[in-house]
């Protein structure tokens, strides 16, 4: 349903989004994640056509968003951050508006309606827009964004500013949506994600650096799975048997106790799973191990670790690049 490909967007010497390229398929409900200011708002506006690329290409439905916006456009409802809203309309008065500009060929009373069941929006249609609660407006944005039946829904930030309540009531709207929707999400909240995405592309300083199934982010860690044992035993010898399982980076004693038991904090070289081996090294000395865990693999842990790397990456690419100069 969406592509994008090699999209870049610069202004001046500073980019936006630099060389990044996705597909989404028909049905998927997909999180972009990044850091505020990492590109998600410019590839939004990108894809529906609000902005164009400096290079590269968006398709949507496999139409050019540039070549033929009108006919991209019908497949996409689109909530900007800001939702595009008419305070001085009712909300039935502003989704019939918004009827016409799309010029839906759907029946229109019916259509409307639905559309305002769906959101939970049929007691307040009456009610002029500046007179709602900003859940409710954004609950508008939403409704605008679904007139006409597109195939693909795209919000931009849609829970900032809301209560608790709100935010809940409105990502159990996103879920329903997916079900018959291509959905995309753009968003700096990992709870957000987590809560209503199948897949995250994240994206910092205008590159993607992870695309992967939600529950499949950890395949993404590089630098080292991180276990938290719990083993009752001597110290010393606990802490010199770890280290020397192979594919054990570090092992070191947190200082906190379970019972009779120590903590310990076990690192691996890379991927390695080294779980059976932590295993079988306390059964031969018979040191009794009542806990293993993994830690750090939530996705606000590994989205750190991601973000901290490609800041890495980026500053020793910038300092390469400026000793070259001095040279």
């Amino acid at each position: 349903m969406i592509k994008a490909e090699n999209l870049v967007k610069r202004y001046g010497a500073n980019y936006a989004l630099n060389d990044v390229s996705f597909e989404i398929g028909e049905g998927e409900v997909v999180g972009l994640l990044g850091p505020n200011g990492a590109g998600k708002s410019t590839a939004m506006n990108i894809i529906t056509g609000f902005l164009s690329s400096t290079s590269g290409a968006a398709y949507v439905n496999g139409i050019n968003i540039l070549d033929d916006p009108i006919a991209a456009k019908k497949f996409i409802g689109f909530l900007p951050e800001q939702p595009p809203v008419y305070p001085d309309m009712t909300v039935a008065e502003y989704l019939d508006f918004v009827y016409d500009l799309k010029g839906v060929k759907l029946e229109r009373e019916e259509h409307i309606a639905e559309v305002l069941s769906v959101v939970k929006l049929t007691d307040v249609k009456g009610r002029l827009i500046r007179n709602l609660s900003k859940g409710y407006k954004q609950r508008v944005g939403i409704a605008q964004a679904l007139i006409g039946d597109p195939k693909v829904i795209i919000f931009d930030e849609p829970t900032v500013g809301l209560d608790p309540k709100q935010i809940l009531e409105v990502r159990n709207l996103i879920r329903t949506l997916g079900k018959k929707h291509t959905v995309i999400l753009s968003t700096h909240i990992l709870a957000e994600v987590q809560a209503v995405c199948e897949r995250v592309i994240i994206i910092n300083k205008g590159k993607i650096i992870a695309d992967e199934k939600t529950d499949e982010l950890t395949r993404t860690i590089e630098d080292g799975y991180q276990y938290e044992a719990r083993i009752v035993g001597p110290i010393s010898q606990v802490a010199s048997a770890l280290k020397k399982i192979s594919g054990v980076r570090s092992a070191a004693i947190t200082g906190a106790r379970d019972g009779e038991a120590n903590v310990y904090n076990i690192e691996s070289v890379g991927s390695s799973d080294i779980r059976r081996a932590i295993f079988t090294v306390c059964a031969e000395n018979g040191w009794p191990m009542i806990g293993l865990a993994p830690t750090g693999t939530d996705l606000e842990s590994i989205f750190i670790r991601l973000v901290d790397r490609s800041d890495r990456k980026a500053d020793g690419t910038k300092g390469a690049k400026r000793e070259k100069i001095r040279r």
